[in-house]
């Protein structure tokens, strides 16, 4: 399991994960400055979004970040939120 996160991780993004990184680049050095920080969770979202796209293609890392988004209101939630290791904890379980 932690070989194959490590291999993802090692491999290059494709060419839509890489405009969607310098998109989140753009954001964080051109638009971002200009705006009061009101952030709710950490790591940023512009930070969450940039692990996620890195670690599990611009697919999976996407919906992620939009979840993440969605989340991100002012009734919403705060603390520490990571990029989840893996969705196979979730997968196929019975809860209590």
């Amino acid at each position: 399991m932690a070989n194959e996160l490590q291999a993802s991780e090692n491999r290059a993004p494709s060419p839509v994960a890489n405009g969607l990184l310098l998109l989140i680049r753009f954001y964080r050095y051109a638009i971002s400055p200009l705006i009061p920080s009101r952030c709710r969770y950490y790591p940023t979202c512009s930070s969450y979004a940039d692990e996620a796209i890195r670690r599990y293609g611009w697919w999976k890392g996407g919906r992620l970040t939009a979840k993440r988004l969605l989340r991100c209101h002012p009734w919403g939630n705060h603390g520490y939120d990571p990029v989840p290791e893996s969705d196979s904890s979730n997968c196929c379980q019975r809860k209590p």
